[in-house]
């Protein structure tokens, strides 16, 4: 941003809601809690209706659209106002600010444009029933989601490039949580007219256009209804609409009591606690108001659930009428028998050194108080998630060439998929963590202990851990629904999620779509996170004068670095590998590398190339052999 020739501003500070150090606790507990049930309400919403075929229609639809803008629209806002409170810090950059801004009213327009086209839709279901399917087709579904997409981005784009020119002189406290444009327009000291009357014609056309086609169409609805001579009859239309009125009555209802409050009262403070209403509180209620007034959502979430309960419990599937089993077949890497036994050995040799030589790392960092510090921290959570990936695949392994059998029950495969993918994500976060930690070590030194705090630290973990198990859940119960036909042989040594998909004869679009979406977003983004760390530290190392002080900084994020092209060199190379050669038993000799090598090879590098480590080793030892 570059406001002005009088103005280098780079950041601004979100007041929030208090600034008293004992209400904090409190604050961010409310708000975190809130944030997961609209994530978890409005993600149910979303599974129960692309699970169930009798709810793909138009109106159910735009249901899932809804639930999703809504779990886009808290995640703008909320996330970093907890980060800044664990933190203590109310920083926000510029670009930030301005990021925030921008999605925030994108994804406002768009549940405007939705709650309008929710309304067509009854209108056209009460008004012109015999006409419905014909009126709200698929194309015009997809039509009217695009262009209250391209709308709402056209608007949001307008005004936030509006803000940029402006230039902010001696005030950057922004009294919110959030940045907010009217907020950000009061502060600046250039002349802002023009940002005001954009914001005005906007709130007119943008907010009233809507409301007003929602006031039309439910006039029109009234008016059906009303020549309905059953009672029976109108109150069979009017529950059909119910849900949505609720609906729109809560948000337009919370959006004007925002600004009739701040009008009146004139305090900033007010508008900031009043708007937690239709931020926050809105969202979160959306999915209670649908799965408790509508008895479509709650027939197809109680089947989803049974379903998953079923499939969990019973051990066996039943996707389809010609198809029913209980187990998969695991291939392994070989089916010679002279192999079967170094096979186990090898294994079993590489499982125990895992155990072995990552507990010893937990122990080092947990029993010398020398290594209680972020970094040996993030290095334990590594350690046990190591453990962890190695114990869901490799056991069984072991267990089925002992009693030569290649059977794993529909159950077994299943949470073997979810706790890979859950480890196996945690271990990314953990990983770009870890980056970060180096980076604001080498970066910022001096600031390193107040940055790197135990809050913090402990709150990186738990994210990356949410986001986990998030990811690995959407996932395995998307796996779930999946129905298999006749060959139920998974040619790997473990149920990889990407071979259970191709086994399916049910559509797996879905299914592909979701999983390259999480490999971009939950693979792309820390490594991206990683590799701005590491740009950061080279940048730093190199400013550095003297051949010893680049040398001492660079050595201490060696072993981390060494640890993430271990673990990215080798997931990279099985799916090159696998892309090249398009054979599943190269993928699977492959895959051994980052399921089984590197978790063994991890606790060597870190105690090999760090002082630390060794010392603290050594000192556990010494105290283990003095017990005795």
């Amino acid at each position: 941003m570059d406001p002005g020739n009088n103005t280098g501003i780079s950041e601004f500070q979100l007041l929030g809601f208090s600034e008293e150090p004992e209400l904090q606790p409190i604050i961010f507990g409310f708000f975190l809690s809130m944030y997961l049930i609209t994530l978890f309400g409005n993600l149910l919403i979303i599974l129960a209706v692309s699970s169930h075929s009798h709810l793909h229609t138009p109106m159910y639809f735009f249901l899932t659209n809804l639930s999703f803008v809504d779990i886009c629209f808290t995640s703008t806002t909320i996330p970093k106002m907890l980060f800044n409170i664990q933190t203590q810090s109310k920083v926000i950059t510029c670009a930030g600010c301005i990021t925030q801004m921008y999605f925030f009213m994108l994804f406002t327009g768009l549940d405007i444009f939705l709650l309008t086209v929710m309304a067509y839709d009854r209108f056209v279901a009460i008004c012109h029933p015999l006409h419905y399917t014909v009126i709200m087709n698929p194309w015009l579904c997809g039509l009217l989601v695009l262009m209250s997409w391209i709308l709402s981005a056209s608007h949001s784009l307008l005004q936030t490039s509006m803000v940029l020119p402006l230039s902010f002189c001696t005030v950057f406290e922004i009294p919110h949580f959030f940045c907010e444009i009217n907020q950000m327009i009061q502060l600046a000291c250039s002349d802002t007219f023009l940002n005001n009357m954009v914001i005005y014609f906007a709130a007119m056309l943008l907010a009233g256009g809507p409301f007003i086609g929602i006031l039309y169409s439910y006039s029109k609805i009234v008016s059906s209804i009303h020549r309905i001579s059953s009672s029976q009859g109108k109150y069979k239309a009017f529950s059909t609409c119910a849900s949505h009125l609720s609906v729109v009555a809560l948000f337009y209802c919370t959006s004007l009591g925002v600004y009739l409050s701040s009008a009146a009262t004139q305090s900033s403070h007010s508008s900031a606690v009043a708007s937690v209403m239709y931020m926050v509180v809105t969202p979160m209620l959306n999915p209670f108001i649908y799965s408790l007034r509508n008895k479509d959502i709650k027939r197809a979430l109680m089947r989803f659930c049974e379903m998953a309960a079923l499939k969990l419990s019973n051990h066996h599937m039943e996707p389809d009428n010609n198809t029913q089993f209980s187990r998969f077949l695991l291939l392994g890497l070989s089916n010679k028998p002279e192999l079967q036994l170094p096979i186990f050995g090898l294994f079993l040799c590489m499982y125990l050194i895992t155990v072995f030589g990552n507990l010893l790392i937990i122990l080092a960092v947990s029993s010398d108080s020398h290594l209680h510090t972020p970094m040996y921290s993030f290095l334990a959570n590594l350690s046990f998630v190591d453990i962890c990936v190695t114990s869901i695949i490799i056991p069984k392994m072991l267990v089925n060439i002992q009693t030569q059998s290649k059977v794993i029950t529909y159950t077994g495969c299943i949470s073997q998929i979810c706790f890979s993918l859950l480890l196996a994500g945690w271990e990314d976060f953990l990983l770009a963590v870890m980056a970060y930690d180096r980076f604001v070590a080498i970066c910022h030194p001096l600031h390193y202990r107040v940055i790197m705090n135990p809050r913090l630290c402990g709150l990186l973990v738990l994210v990356s851990w949410t986001m986990s198990v998030l990811n690995s859940l959407i996932q395995s119960l998307m796996v779930s629904r999946l129905s298999f036909c006749s060959e139920v042989e998974i040619p790997h040594f473990f149920c990889e999620i990407h071979q259970m998909i191709q086994l399916a004869c049910s559509d797996i679009f879905l299914n592909d779509t979701v999983m390259y979406v999480s490999v971009v977003v939950l693979g792309g983004g820390p490594l991206a996170g990683i590799l701005y760390s590491y740009s950061k530290i080279i940048s730093s190392i190199h400013r550095i004068s003297s051949s010893q002080g680049k040398y001492k900084a660079f050595s201490t994020c060696a072993s981390h670095l060494s640890v993430v092209s271990l673990f990215y060199c080798t997931v990279l190379g099985v799916y090159l590998s696998s892309a090249v050669t398009q054979s599943s038993h190269a993928r699977t000799v492959a895959s051994v590398m980052y399921t089984v090598v590197t978790p063994m090879l991890n606790p060597f590098i870190y105690s090999l190339r760090n002082k630390d480590i060794k010392k603290a080793l050594i000192r556990f030892f010494r105290r283990v052999t003095i017990a005795r």
